[in-house]
């Protein structure tokens, strides 16, 4: 019984130690092994080499909403991926909740909405969200060639959810992939994302 306490306590501790501990910046962003809506398994090591984009998505979202309703986010997705650069929208939300989606229903939406990633990741169970500690719907990740996470944050300055505020916004993955591309640092690191909890 007190073995089993300690593993408990000791499994506590662990689980706690890794929720306080979110990816830093200019270090080495987390792997994860995660199915695509095509069935396929992708690791981030298989991506070296690339700049790799992750935004964490849940089409229910307002906020998400403003973005793909306007055609910026599949804008984006477009022109980054015909640039070389992996784009891989993350879904985490839990069955039964807001924004889950099997492959068959992600695969159709994504086609419904025009979007562009390199491929949709199912999280149900939130590994992948969680090691990454993505809070929001969106939460954009940029990971540069040698697999160190350079951006963590908001896609952009107006976290409301209105299409209008899109325009005159100061969009931070754009700037900031500008000057990635440019082969110069990143203008912002951080920031606060905003958006809709991810739902684990």
């Amino acid at each position: 019984m007190k073995n089993m306490i300690s593993f408990l306590i000791m499994f506590g501790l662990m689980a706690a130690t890794a929720i306080a501990n979110p990816p830093v910046i200019g270090e080495r962003a987390p792997d994860f092994s995660v199915v695509d809506f095509d069935g396929n398994t992708h690791s981030l090591s298989d991506f070296e080499g690339k700049f790799v984009i992750l935004e964490w998505l849940n089409h229910d979202c307002p906020f998400v909403v403003k973005f793909y309703n306007a055609g910026k986010m599949q804008e984006l997705q477009k022109k980054y991926t015909e640039k070389g650069v992996v784009w891989l929208s993350v879904i985490s939300s839990a069955p039964g909740k807001q924004g889950y989606l099997e492959a068959k229903a992600a695969r159709a939406i994504t086609k419904e909405k025009g979007a562009h990633p390199t491929t949709v990741l199912l999280d149900p169970d939130g590994t992948m969200g969680r090691a990454y500690d993505a809070r929001v719907t969106p939460h954009m990740y940029i990971i540069n060639p040698e697999g160190m996470l350079v951006y963590n944050g908001a896609m952009d300055d107006r976290p409301t959810p209105r299409a209008s505020d899109l325009e005159g916004a100061h969009n931070f993955v754009v700037a900031n992939m500008t000057r990635l591309l440019n082969g110069e640092p990143v203008e912002v690191a951080t920031n606060t994302p905003y958006g809709c909890t991810v739902k684990y």
